[in-house]
């Protein structure tokens, strides 16, 4: 079901690519400077937009490709405390829960699965940020 969603956010960005351009192009025909900024502008923006789309892209293939790996060898952390009901850890279990595997990762050094499951502690824990960071390292590493 993903990759569905996948080809269809790339399908949507070669038809956004394709109006953004012909946009760009009809604004510099015009010829006024206005208009002429704006095509520029339009020129500049929608590489930009379809880069940080296919980046966001890739570490979805990244993170879900080492996530099945880690779960088929059995190494994803176990549910250790009570949860929410939106499925997150206790705000009371998660600094010493962090702790303890952002020890074991330092610990491994360039061992890319200890550091995907700090990033899946992270997550649980609701620190979006500092998992996907870990995440992004994951497969950083998992590329040696």
């Amino acid at each position: 079901m993903s990759r569905i969603g996948v080809g269809l956010m790339a399908a949507a960005l070669l038809v956004y690519l394709a109006v953004a351009i012909w946009l760009a192009v009809m604004f510099i025909s015009v010829g006024s400077p206005v208009s002429i900024g704006m095509g520029v502008t339009l020129l500049v923006l929608a590489p930009i937009g379809a880069w940080a789309l296919v980046r966001e892209m890739m570490f979805g293939f990244g993170a879900d490709r080492l996530g099945r790996l880690l779960d088929a060898e059995g190494g994803m952390p176990p549910v250790e405390t009570e949860l929410t009901p939106s499925g997150r850890i206790a705000r009371a279990d998660a600094d010493p829960l962090i702790a303890r595997y952002a020890a074991e990762a330092d610990a491994a050094g360039g061992d890319w699965r200890a550091r995907y499951r700090l990033g899946v502690v992270q997550d649980a824990a609701g620190r979006r940020k500092d998992a996907r960071a870990s995440i992004r390292e994951a497969i950083r590493l998992s590329r040696r």
